[in-house]
């Protein structure tokens, strides 16, 4: 078996994981596992954001629910825990080498990891203007206890 190697050196991105539970539908009062394209848990690497719109959306790399790795756009409500990461994956230099991601100090992306998870916890809760479902699995109701 070869491993396969990449020339691209490692670089410092922002990773965030994929809410195991996200609320959906008329009001928030039903829950979807994950997103539509990754399963919840997912490690994905955050490497664009939209400033013009708040960072609510973000270009994130990850694998897939069918294992295959993806480069899609997702809500930045959908992930948590983001953080500054150093990124060896071939197959994620490879990706963001091909959209033009800058390389970026730690520094950069613990600043941004920051920015990102104060966005994304109030963008949870002001998404949906209805109260949560009883019992609720959404990941505030989850990291919150009560």
């Amino acid at each position: 078996m070869t491993v396969e190697t990449s020339g691209a050196e490692p670089m410092w991105l922002v990773a965030a994981n994929v809410v195991r539970w996200r609320r959906y539908g008329d009001g928030g009062q039903e829950l979807r596992p994950g997103t539509t394209s990754y399963r919840g848990g997912a490690k994905v690497y955050v490497v664009d954001t939209y400033p013009g719109m708040a960072h609510e959306q973000v270009t994130t790399i990850g694998r897939a629910r069918t294992g295959r790795w993806i480069t899609v756009d997702t809500g930045s409500r959908h992930l948590h825990t983001f953080r500054a990461k150093l990124a060896f994956a071939p197959a994620v230099l490879r990706r963001a080498e091909a959209i033009g991601v800058r390389p970026r100090s730690r520094e950069e992306a613990e600043e941004q990891a920051g920015l990102l998870e104060r966005l994304a916890a109030e963008y949870r809760e002001t998404h949906h203007s209805s109260p949560h479902p009883v019992p609720c699995l959404c990941h505030a109701c989850l990291v919150t206890p009560g």
